[in-house]
């Protein structure tokens, strides 16, 4: 689905206290509802990098961004409104949405680590449908600080709560550069 769409349907879910969870829980439906909020916000203040700018306006054949995905994901509503940002100045790319949960066969080929159904995930593909490079679950600077949480055993609240600080932080910038740098290196 297009990212409209995934907004609209993340929105249709909230309307009967739902989220895209296969499996139901309030917590989730908390989850999303907070991440409309963010996704709002992100949609109205990311502003694109200009070196990123011109690194996408130099995208001449078309592409496929495919984004693995579900509406209460706190690090999906951090990304995907940047990915949308991206992808709109450039008609050449062509941005889609897939629910992990439904594509379960596509996200084991793309696990954290060999383990993890992380999201959101990126997969870049060519107009003949091979990979240039995917990306995610998050920038890597903050994956990196997301290790040494868990090193420490932070408990789960408070990892959320840091990650979302330091995307507040960063201000989408981390999450443009790396998608630079993999841009840079699939000419």
């Amino acid at each position: 689905m297009y990212y409209d769409e995934y907004r609209r349907l993340i929105d249709a879910f909230l309307m009967v206290g739902k989220s895209t969870a296969k499996r139901e829980s309030e917590s989730l439906v908390e989850y999303s509802k907070l991440n409309v909020v963010r996704m709002n916000r992100l949609d109205k203040t990311t502003e694109i990098i200009p070196e990123l700018r011109e690194r996408i306006s130099e995208i001449s054949a078309p592409q496929t961004w495919l984004v693995l995905t579900e509406g209460w994901c706190g690090d999906a509503a951090q990304i995907v409104p940047v990915l949308n940002k991206i992808a709109e100045l450039n008609s050449n790319i062509q941005l889609k949405f897939l629910l992990r949960d439904e594509h379960l066969e596509l996200m084991n080929q793309y696990l954290t680590n060999g383990k993890s159904q992380s999201i959101p995930k990126l997969v870049v593909l060519d107009e003949h449908n091979n990979e240039l490079f995917n990306w995610g679950p998050r920038p890597h600077a903050l994956q990196e600080l997301f290790y040494h949480m868990k090193a420490n055993a932070m408990n789960n609240d408070s990892i959320k709560e840091e990650i979302h600080k330091w995307y507040a932080k960063d201000k989408t910038v981390s999450i443009q550069k790396d998608l630079l740098a993999l841009l840079q290196d699939s000419l």
